[in-house]
């Protein structure tokens, strides 16, 4: 099956109907978490990754359970035959509230699985892609890219050379829009 057969015979609607929570949760850079999702599904599609329903249902909810830790996890197990996987990769990527940022991103580079590793590395994409002066401290930025260097390109070593690249090219971006603002 192609590319374009995989899409059409992808059922994202109740997904993105859960999703639509994330609507009233606001970002630093604008906009709120629900257009991030889209953006995170945007990537993985752009990365060709199309023939994963779960991964691609999950990256809608990525962020659901932290945003919203009421959210019914048996409703998503229950919206169709990938819904208890996609609750499983969607906690998978889910930091936990006794961890640390350091600790919940080593042991996504440590146990993750791929799709996992993947979905992680297309969430910093988008994340970086939206990582502005006007939106974050320049500390808070270079901070976010060391982060992403010790954990997130590791990830995309083990999945995806292809996100090495872009990763790598965000980053050096930022890095020099910092040095010629002097930082």
């Amino acid at each position: 099956m192609n590319d374009l057969e995989s899409l059409r015979n992808l059922v994202l609607a109740p997904y993105i109907l859960k999703a639509t929570a994330l609507v009233g949760v606001s970002r630093k850079v604008g906009g709120n978490q629900f257009r991030h999702s889209f953006a995170t599904l945007g990537i993985l599609l752009d990365y060709h990754l199309v023939h994963d329903p779960v991964l691609l249902k999950a990256s809608l909810l990525h962020d659901l359970f932290e945003e919203i830790p009421e959210t019914e996890l048996d409703e998503i197990r229950n919206i169709d035959h990938d819904g208890p996987l996609v609750v499983d990769l969607v906690l998978e990527v889910t930091r936990r509230i006794e961890e640390t940022k350091a600790e919940y991103l080593a042991r996504v580079l440590e146990t993750g699985t791929s799709n996992a590793l993947i979905l992680k590395c297309a969430d910093r994409i988008s994340n970086l892609t939206d990582l502005h002066r006007d939106s974050h401290e320049p500390s808070k930025i270079i901070s976010y890219l060391e982060q992403t260097e010790r954990y997130i390109l590791p990830m995309a070593r083990k999945v995806n050379p292809d996100m090495v690249i872009e990763l790598s090219d965000l980053i050096a971006r930022r890095r020099s829009i910092l040095l010629k603002a002097g930082y």
